[in-house]
């Protein structure tokens, strides 16, 4: 049985993925001032970083609406079902909003089957949660089993960050302008990493980006041994060429299977900044 997998704006997937998948996506909106733009329809990221260049304050982001995602899942046949993944409940009101449009659609066709999950993550973590499920419908896995491996992977999930700057967590309040100035006079790069909640925790606050970099890689090991066999993800703020450099050290020391790079979207590089990176991967069991 065929399954119509979904994800709302806090994804970021490789161009062609959607089409090819037959993904459907629920954009968030991003707000400059007045203006509302529908994130990655409306708005094109080159667009997005020449707004956010000419102004001080960050734009502010929302989640789709209830009756966003109602009029998204009543489209798909009410013959198939539909496999949700959402962006970390912890930073959006994405996931409670869903799950109420899944509620509205029920009320009025309640043989529907629409499982939605908490992926605890956001951006490229998304994308390799969602690469894992379609590989097990490609395998003609039932779709019961492939929510409980969905939910088993988002466990498994590990999601990091490197920053190269601290501008946009200045701009958007989650860092003073005092300790901003101290690290950007001391080449303070950030490293963080989702939480087991979906949180978003500092792990580490390193001098210069070289070593910022090579910590990124180093952090896998706290966390599998290889990565042979495996898929990691990685999103790039405009700094394609460093990510692909970062993707190479890792594959000399963890020999990742597979690979995919994608483009980090106006929702999460209004917080990690030009320059910032998102890795994620899945931990051994």
């Amino acid at each position: 049985m065929a399954i119509q997998f979904m994800v709302d704006g806090g994804a970021d997937l490789p161009t062609g993925f959607e089409e090819k998948h037959n993904i459907k996506v629920i954009p968030l909106n991003i707000h400059f001032g007045e203006e509302v733009f529908k994130s990655g329809v409306e708005l094109t990221v080159e667009d997005y970083y020449r707004r956010v260049n000419a102004q001080d304050e960050l734009p502010k982001t929302s989640a789709p609406s209830p009756n966003d995602f109602y009029e998204r899942f009543k489209e798909v046949d009410p013959e198939t079902p539909i496999l949700m993944l959402s962006l970390t409940k912890n930073l959006s009101a994405t996931f409670q909003n869903a799950g109420i449009g899944k509620d509205m659609l029920l009320e009025e066709e309640p043989n529907r089957t629409i499982e939605i999950v908490n992926t605890k993550t956001a951006s490229n973590g998304i994308t390799l949660i969602l690469n894992e499920a379609i590989k097990l419908e490609h395998q003609g896995i039932d779709f019961d089993e492939i929510v409980e491996q969905a939910k088993s992977n988002v466990e498994r999930t590990v999601t990091l960050f490197s920053l190269k700057t601290v501008e946009n967590l200045i701009k958007g309040g989650r860092l003073d302008k005092v300790r901003g100035t101290i690290a950007r006079t001391l080449n303070i790069k950030l490293l963080m990493k989702a939480s087991d909640e979906g949180d978003i925790e500092v792990t580490e606050k390193v001098r210069g980006e070289k070593k910022a970099l090579r910590r990124l890689v180093e952090q896998i090991g706290d966390y599998t041994k290889s990565l042979d066999g495996k898929m990691i993800t990685i999103a790039q703020s405009n700094c394609e060429e460093k990510a692909r450099q970062v993707l190479a050290n890792i594959k000399d020391k963890y020999n990742q299977q597979e690979e995919i790079m994608v483009e980090m979207g106006p929702l999460i590089a209004t917080h990690a900044g030009e320059g910032g990176l998102v890795i994620s991967f899945l931990k051994d069991k």
